[in-house]
């Protein structure tokens, strides 16, 4: 059986490109997750999802914890027969919903105690806990258990925060035992403090872990300060190891997270916006509701290959939305990630062809362009 390995392949700048391994298929790096919180891409067929040239998902630990359980997922044979998607799974610990969505939640240091936003049902999650859910699920990347708080927070809390974090890390890798073929990152945490980020790096680097995410970052505090703290988080992890972002984002937080050395992202943008009628085109943003495309017969991009640009018009599409059929969420988030995989294959390309900052330019410059004029 195939181990899990990471090949670093070329670095330009600061920005890599390689290639993770993983008994169920490999994952082309820089990697875009797409989420699929309850064991779906909302709106997306599976083999869907595979066409846009996604090579790896993300499943939620805490949603599926509560329905429809890790124990009947696992009875019925595991989350990748479950919902059909035979390559690379990664699923979170849960911890990052439990702090956003769970209430009433009561945080010790054995876990965290909450109610579910689905019932009220109460629950424990813990680094053990949490393992051993992921296992059931029987993902491919497994994240360690830990606290996320939100920012702005202050100096001591989140140094507390950081600090119980790498206990639970330290719990996690224990927890997890010996799993060939399956992988434990460690989460990075710290917020923006550059000693307290140094300080977890060196902690999860003793524990030691087949991958490393920057945590803590998209929970409102703003590209330029996440940008700032990505300036040297990544380069306090390990080299050789995959670099995970958590929970980002827009088109061009990815481009400038993998410019400072990310190899991995996931975000719920491009399938969400798809259905509330935002759509990232090579040009920009549009909003597929605006009355100026009811009458548009030309594609939301006539350089994508996507079926909703290669098959429907933006007056179609205009409609379709507007009068709320399911149609429109299916277009426009398969419109959505295949341009997002498009800006990844891109950046892999030129990476390893060392034209990336040229690349990050002309990116940029064509997004500043604006949609096209209306007729």
């Amino acid at each position: 059986m195939t181990s899990f390995s990471f090949d670093l392949q070329a670095t330009d700048g600061r920005a890599r490109t390689g290639v993770i391994s993983t008994p169920r298929g490999d994952i082309r790096t820089p990697a875009f997750m797409p989420v699929g919180t309850a064991a779906t891409v909302k709106a997306m067929m599976p083999e869907s999802v595979r066409a846009t040239g996604a090579d790896i998902l993300l499943g939620n630990t805490y949603h599926l914890m509560l329905r429809p359980t890790a124990e009947r997922i696992d009875r019925l044979g595991g989350l990748h027969k479950f919902m059909n998607w035979d390559r690379p799974i990664l699923t979170d610990s849960g911890g990052f919903q439990v702090m956003s969505l769970a209430g009433l939640r009561k945080l010790t240091e054995e876990g965290v105690t909450f109610k579910s936003h689905v019932d009220g049902s109460k629950h424990m999650l813990s680094p053990e806990r949490s393992m051993e859910i992921q296992r059931l699920l029987g993902s491919d990347i497994v994240m360690c258990f830990d606290e996320c708080p939100a920012l702005p927070a202050d100096r001591d809390r989140i140094a507390a925060s950081m600090e119980l974090s790498m206990r639970w890390a330290a719990r996690s890798r224990e927890a997890f035992g010996d799993r060939p073929g399956h992988a434990l990152f460690g989460i990075q945490q710290g917020g923006l403090e550059e000693d307290l980020r140094a300080q977890s790096a060196e902690a999860l680097r003793e524990i030691g872990f087949e991958g490393y995410a920057v945590g803590g970052l998209a929970v409102g505090e703003g590209q330029e300060a996440m940008f700032g703290c990505l300036d040297y988080a990544p380069e306090q992890l390990p080299q050789d190891k995959p670099r995970y972002l958590m929970g980002v984002g827009k088109p061009d937080d990815i481009v400038g997270a993998v410019a400072r050395g990310i190899d991995m992202m996931d975000c719920v943008l491009p399938s969400r916006s798809g259905r509330t009628g935002q759509v990232f085109t090579r040009l920009g943003v549009l909003n597929i509701k605006n009355a100026r495309h009811q009458d548009d017969p030309r594609p939301l991009d006539e350089e994508c290959t996507c079926p909703a640009c290669r098959n429907y018009s933006r007056a179609y599409l205009h409609h379709v939305f507007r009068t709320q059929e399911i149609i429109s969420s299916m277009l426009l988030t398969w419109h959505n990630l295949h341009y997002y995989q498009q800006i990844m294959d891109q950046m892999r390309h030129a990476i390893a062809e060392g034209r990336f900052e040229a690349w990050q330019t002309e990116f940029t410059q064509t997004r500043a362009q604006g949609d096209i004029d209306p007729l």
